[in-house]
């Protein structure tokens, strides 16, 4: 079964197919009258005009409802296309009833029928339209009234016969290559943005897995560290430390990295889901920004740091550690590249906030920027890599916002992270978190 996203994709590539369908047709009206008009008028061959008129008539309104019902509905299935090339069949079908039958040289318009339901239709739909074709050509070559030509083929490019078939043969080719080029565009399209969904699906997979690593991980360092919690308290109680400043400072030190530690596996676990009642908070746009970015620098070594806030309205919003931790990535990741020199500036509009971190560092690699967002690409050389920018592209793409990372063109990086207010922020009636 298909799933929706890929059903979603094949609808909408349905849709700009139908188009095409739409302005074939109005090619088939406009080459309908003029051959009709040439073979009148220039040929004096008789034609059953009033009923080929009041079949272009309806194949004309069949095509101004076709158009509209494209504007209102985007979705459009096989069995859309099924119909709409069933009516351009009959409506064909007609016309050479109407004017000679399998004697037309234009009956081998149904082969150009056949080639767009091979590109557009499933496998069943397509053989159903053989099938109905053939019946169709039987008809003619048993019911039709003959066509009114001379029987000269023997004449050559003379022959209005061989004339009609050379035409036909050109339409039929030119007709092949525009829209099938255009039709075998639209599925490119469509087998591009598949593959993109199909990506993103691994990669969320990826992350799942990660989480749960990371998880389980932060599980079973909790108990050790509360171990080590109680011996350092008991420690901290014992005369030989109290006696001692020069130990009792290590030990406080000791005490402050440890509760630094069960601080990040805390964090860990909300990241993951879990121990979502510990220190949520209501806080504002305005604040969290500053506070994730003064904590950040306070346990950084760094020579430079430059931070600019520029926000329209100052809304409220809840704490989130995973929008913490995203920012605080991009961050380790220009101290990382730019030790003595870190500039973060943050702006807001009525619908989006503006993250951009920028540095003096070497700059992304080319081929960093081309595989950009995606796990394991870094040119740290070391195991696990990459992986901080790919995170924070995902949470970015879950949010609805979007990351851009560029070479400044004076030197270093900037990464900028366009992220939609209403998925971080709060309505100003919303209770406060837990």
């Amino acid at each position: 079964m298909k799933s929706t996203e890929q059903s979603r994709l094949d609808h909408l590539t349905g849709h700009r197919n139908m188009l095409l369908l739409i302005q074939l047709r109005w090619f088939a009206v406009a080459g309908q009258i003029a051959t009709i008009a040439v073979a009148k008028l220039m040929l004096d061959i008789h034609l059953p005009m009033p009923q080929m008129v009041e079949v272009l008539a309806c194949l004309i309104g069949f095509n101004i409802a076709s158009h509209l019902r494209w504007h209102e509905q985007r979705e459009v299935g096989n069995h859309e296309l099924l119909l709409a090339l069933s009516v351009d069949v009959a409506a064909l079908t007609l016309q050479l009833y109407l004017s000679g039958g399998t004697t037309n040289p234009f009956v081998f318009l149904y082969l150009l029928q056949i080639a767009l339901c091979a590109m557009l239709l499933e496998a069943w739909s397509t053989w159903a339209m053989v099938v109905v074709c053939t019946l169709c050509v039987a008809a003619l070559a048993l019911l039709a009234r003959p066509l009114d030509l001379p029987l000269d083929h023997d004449r050559g490019l003379a022959s209005f016969y061989v004339l009609g078939l050379l035409l036909c043969f050109m339409l039929n080719a030119a007709l092949l290559v525009v829209f099938m080029t255009r039709i075998q565009d639209n599925l490119r399209l469509r087998d591009a943005r598949l593959a993109n969904l199909r990506q993103q699906a691994a990669e969320q997979e990826h992350i799942i897995r990660m989480g749960l690593l990371a998880s389980g991980a932060a599980h079973e360092l909790g108990t050790p560290l509360s171990t080590l919690a109680v011996i350092l308290g008991d420690w901290r109680r014992m005369p030989l430390f109290r006696q001692n400043p020069e130990m009792l400072d290590e030990l406080t030190d000791m005490q402050g990295e440890l509760a630094r530690c069960k601080a990040i596996v805390t964090g860990i676990l909300m990241s993951a889901g879990e121990a979502r009642g510990e220190g949520a908070e209501r806080s504002t746009l305005q604040a969290f920004l500053e506070q994730v970015v003064t904590q950040w620098r306070g346990t950084r070594e760094l020579g430079r740091f430059e931070f600019e806030l520029k926000l329209k309205t100052d809304l409220p919003m809840a704490a989130d550690t995973t929008l913490r931790q995203m920012i605080c990535n991009v961050l380790d990741n220009a101290q990382e590249a730019s030790p003595d020199w870190v500039r973060v500036s943050a702006n807001s509009d009525d619908d989006w906030l503006t993250l951009q971190v920028s540095d003096r560092g070497a700059g992304f690699a080319a081929e960093v920027l081309r595989q950009i967002g995606k796990p394991y690409q870094s040119t740290k050389g070391r195991q696990g890599g990459g992986l901080g920018l790919f995170l924070v592209f995902n949470v970015a793409r879950t949010l609805g916002g979007t990351v851009r990372a560029e070479n400044r063109p004076d030197g270093g990086a900037v990464v900028t992270l366009r992220l939609p207010l209403r998925a971080i922020t709060l309505d100003d009636n919303s209770g406060h978190g837990s």
